[in-house]
This record gives C-alpha cells, sequence and structure tokens, in this order.
C-alpha cells in the first residue's frame, strides 16, 4: 500500500494524540495539521486553518495532495464538513473519519440524542425537552422531578452548557434564563431537563463504517478542576484507561444493551455513520446508561486509549473509509495508560496566556501530549486553558500515575495547575 498524505482538524491534545499515533504508521507519508499547536509541530506540518473554513480547508488538501483527512471536534461535522467533501467533485474521493451532518445531530442536538436511545430502547435517564413556547411545562416538568435537576443547552455550547442544581427555585430561575434570555446563546432556545443519576462515570469509544465497529479501550476522566471532583466543570483535567471497576460482565452488557443498539439504530433509521462514536456512560449499581452520545473522540480520554491500541492507526481509519472494519481485529495493550493535565492559573474561569513553559526537555519515559500552547519567538508558550497532558504507561493505573505526577512536576510556567488526585475514586 502506498504512503499517504494525511490532514488532521483540531488544535487540541486530542488532536495531538492523533498526530503521535499518525506518526508512527508506516502508511503515512506527510501529515499537516490545520490549526495544530506548540506540539503538533514536532510531527506534523501546522496550517493556519481554522477548522470552520472550509474553503481553506478544500485549498489545503487540493495543494497538498490529501488522501485521507481526520477530524477532530464536533464543530465542522456538526456544520456538515463531511457533506461537503461529497458535494464537491474535487474531494468526493477523498475520506474524511467523522460522520455526516445527519449522524453528527447525536452530538449537535441533546432532543435528537434522547430520541434515538429511547426509540432503539439504549438506557438513559428520563427526560422532557422545552422551549418558550412551552416554558410553564418545564417548570411544571421541574416540579415533579426529584432533586437535583439536570438541566442540558440542546445545541453545542463548548461543553457549558449542562447544569445540575439542587434547589428547585434556582433551577426554575435557571431554565427561564437559558430559554428566555438565552445564557447559551442559540444552544439554548430548546432545554431538556433529565432525572439525575447516581454512579460512577466512563467513556466507550467506538470506531464504525456504519456497519461493522470496533471498541476502543474504555477509559475514566475526571471534569472538575478541585480535588474529589469539586468546583467548576472543565474539558477535563486527567484519564485513565483500563476502568478498574470494568468486569467482563459490565463489559458485555454495555455491549449488548449500548453498543450493539446505537449501531443497529443508526442502519435502521438511515443515518450514514463513518468515524467515531463516544458513549459517556455511567454505572448506576451493576447497570449501565447512556448520559450522551458525542461523534468525535473524548479529549482527554484519548491521550489514554489510542497510547493502549496496538493496530496501525492508519489502517485502521482506512478500513473505515473503505468499509472493511469488519475484516480488522483490534489489538489492545494490556498496560494501563493515565494522564494528568495541567491547566493555566484561573481556568476554567478567566486565564492569562502566554507564560512561557519550561521542562518539557526533562520528561524521560511519558508522553507530553500540546493542547493550549503555540510558539512564539522560538519558546513554547501557553495559549489556552488546558495547557498540555503528561501520559505514561504502568502494569496498572496506580504506577501509571506515579510516572505521570513525577514528571510533570518536572514542567513549569507561571500559574500552573493541575489535579493531585487523579484516579482518588478506583
Amino acid at each position: 500500500m502506498d504512503k499517504i498524505n494525511i490532514l488532521v482538524l483540531g488544535n487540541g491534545g486530542r488532536e495531538h494524540a492523533f498526530c503521535w499515533k499518525l506518526a508512527k504508521s508506516q502508511l503515512t507519508n506527510q501529515l499537516f495539521i490545520a490549526p495544530g499547536n506548540g506540539g503538533t509541530e514536532d510531527l506534523a506540518i501546522n496550517l493556519d486553518i481554522v477548522v470552520n473554513d472550509f474553503g481553506a480547508i478544500k485549498k489545503a488538501v487540493i495543494l497538498n495532495q490529501i488522501k485521507l483527512v481526520v477530524v477532530g471536534p464536533e464543530d465542522p461535522l456538526v456544520n456538515g464538513l463531511h457533506d461537503f467533501f461529497l458535494s464537491d467533485p474535487a474531494l468526493e474521493d477523498i475520506p474524511v473519519i467523522g460522520p455526516k451532518k445527519m449522524g453528527a445531530r447525536l452530538e449537535g442536538s441533546k432532543e435528537f440524542a434522547k430520541m434515538f436511545m429511547q426509540r432503539h430502547e439504549i438506557p438513559t435517564a428520563q427526560y422532557g425537552s422545552f422551549t418558550v413556547e412551552n416554558i410553564d411545562q418545564g417548570y411544571a416538568f421541574l416540579d415533579q422531578m426529584k432533586s437535583p435537576y439536570v438541566l442540558k443547552a440542546d445545541g453545542l455550547a463548548a461543553g457549558k452548557g449542562v447544569l445540575i442544581i439542587d434547589d428547585l427555585k434556582q433551577a426554575k430561575t435557571e431554565l427561564a434564563k437559558m430559554l428566555l434570555d438565552q445564557k447559551f446563546g442559540v444552544a439554548s432556545s430548546k432545554v431538556v431537563i433529565e432525572e439525575f443519576l447516581t454512579g460512577i462515570e466512563l467513556s466507550c469509544f467506538v470506531l464504525t463504517d456504519g456497519a461493522a465497529h470496533l471498541t476502543f479501550p474504555m477509559a475514566k476522566d475526571y471534569k472538575r478542576i478541585g480535588e474529589g471532583d469539586k468546583g467548576l466543570n472543565t474539558g477535563g483535567m486527567g484519564a485513565i484507561s483500563p476502568v478498574p471497576f470494568m468486569d467482563d460482565q459490565f463489559n458485555q452488557k454495555i455491549q449488548d444493551r449500548i453498543v450493539k443498539p446505537t449501531i443497529k439504530g443508526l442502519l435502521e433509521d438511515n443515518i450514514p455513520y463513518l468515524g467515531f462514536l463516544f458513549i459517556g456512560l455511567i454505572k448506576v449499581g451493576e447497570e449501565p446508561y447512556v448520559i450522551e452520545y458525542n461523534v468525535r473522540m473524548g479529549d482527554p480520554e484519548t491521550q489514554v486509549v489510542l497510547p493502549r491500541i496496538k493496530n496501525d492507526f492508519v489502517e485502521l481509519l482506512l478500513a473505515t473509509a473503505e468499509g472493511r472494519l469488519s475484516q480488522i481485529e483490534i489489538e489492545i495493550d494490556d498496560l494501563s495508560a493515565t494522564t494528568v493535565v495541567a491547566v493555566s492559573g484561573g481556568y476554567p474561569e478567566e486565564y492569562q496566556k502566554g507564560k512561557k513553559i519550561t521542562g518539557l526537555e526533562k520528561v524521560k519515559g511519558s508522553i507530553v501530549f500540546h493542547a493550549g500552547t503555540t510558539v512564539k519567538e522560538g519558546k513554547i508558550v501557553t495559549d489556552g486553558g488546558r495547557v498540555l497532558a503528561v501520559t505514561s504507561y504502568g502494569e496498572g493505573h496506580e504506577s501509571a500515575l506515579k510516572q505521570s505526577y513525577g514528571q510533570i512536576e518536572k514542567i513549569n510556567f507561571e500559574g500552573i495547575n493541575f489535579r493531585k488526585d487523579i484516579g482518588f475514586d478506583l
């Protein structure tokens, strides 16, 4: 098989991990990333293109003779990037890893996802969906729910559109803010209210060509900024794979009740789906429930999932694009992988950029995945809230975490903050 030029879209830790894995493949010729970050420069050519500028992406694909496009974030998929490629004669033969607009609605609309789950009897929390027109019904729905109350903006709100509130009066106030004051812009013109499920969360990743699928290693991430999972939600402060409480029996329940019905449901509903599917799960007692679908890999979970996959990543993605995933067997490393995320001071609220990062060259035996970094006058500086993640292998999660924490201590920038208790609940 000939070597090919590949374009990755995105600029976070997930995309750096993609580049790291793609660069290892015998099938990769030249690697490009748009826009990339300070860490991807070592593996790929960074292109100054934003992920939703489809015209500029087209030019870059033709100019650089790209033969495979791997989409990191959800935005361009929800906005129809895959459809854009298929509708253009100059692009239609270039495979895009990521679903078309119709499939991307699983993440683009919480209501659409809930109706899909209901239709295919996939276990999830009870819910109701409300707009300005029936806000009074929303209030009445809250009255009959038990605390805490879960309010979700229907559309994409950059990971910030979910509120969990203990007080009924406050829940009604927030519902009004979302619907009447557009607290999350157009994303909250419709709001889904859900029952609160108590349990421990985990992430399931699936790669599908629309008919066959492969399940990647499970992972668990830690979303809150503070130790003990306290404080504000973030994009993720660390992750672990495999999940220690996952036994064969529980895994079988996930496959039989959630993964297989989801793939079958997409086929039955005539929703073409090619690419990654991230199923956010919660273990309630001994039963798995779906919290949400995402139509891409998770971040920072990708930084522990990909290092455990032994297959040639390009071969996996080409098999997906060509509809021959059923011929592939996934090979998974028995070692544990853990990642600890370093963030800017003040994140997830206001933070400063442009802080010089030192000590990267001192890291040994771990992988540093960059997220919010850029190169300025030859120096790597901070350029986002989540700055970088340190991923390590170990015989179990304790040994891998010890390694990650030992190495992240060598890295420094003004205001650096990371959780010291990743894996505390396992």
